[in-house]
């Protein structure tokens, strides 16, 4: 009764994190424009996120344009769209072989080997997707909170931690949770 209840806490904490890893992935809210110095009316906010930057005028109208050339990004960038776009696939891979191994365990009691094969799989692939999730949202962070601290950046171009690299982190941390509870069997 608990192998059970942990594969489908695993299975759940896996489906949040894929979910997670998703909208972090589309979301524009990976760098957002930071307000110092005093400035106390602010008419726009600036959203930068891996696929377009977005401008939030009064909260009441947004703008985004999608970025104009994939040549002409930095290669972070270039780099961080690569490990997100892998991370979506390899959560949802993970997510339907926990599936499978979760089914599969229900379903026959005298052949364990097969299921355990399958849940062993969804467990290293939940870790692995954690981790390529972890590696561009921490960086990101990194970078945002270096440059926030630089006195050698401009005012304008100091930004904050966006709400898309919280998404990423708590993902990251379900993934990673859900890999653990399915390497344990």
């Amino acid at each position: 009764m608990a192998c059970c209840v942990l594969q489908i806490t695993g299975l759940i904490f896996g489906g949040v994190g894929m979910v997670g890893t998703l909208a972090a992935t589309v979301m524009p809210q990976w760098r957002v424009s930071a307000y110092i110095d005093g400035n106390i009316v602010v008419f726009e906010t600036i959203w930068e996120g891996l696929w377009m930057d977005c401008i939030s005028q009064l909260g009441l109208r947004l703008q985004c344009k999608f970025y104009d050339s994939v040549l002409a990004l930095p290669p972070p960038l270039e780099a961080f769209r690569a490990l997100m776009c892998i991370a979506v696939v390899l959560s949802v891979l993970s997510f339907l072989m926990a599936i499978v191994g979760v089914k599969y365990t229900h379903r026959t009691k005298e052949d364990q080997q097969g299921a355990s094969i399958f849940i062993l799989a969804a467990g290293v692939a939940f870790l692995l997707t954690g981790t390529l999730v972890l590696i561009p949202v921490s960086w990101t962070g990194g970078s945002i909170i270096r440059d926030f601290y630089d006195p050698e950046v401009p005012v304008p171009l100091k930004r904050e931690l966006g709400a898309a690299l919280f998404v990423g982190w708590a993902s990251t941390a379900l993934l990673l949770a859900a890999g653990a509870m399915y390497c344990h069997f």
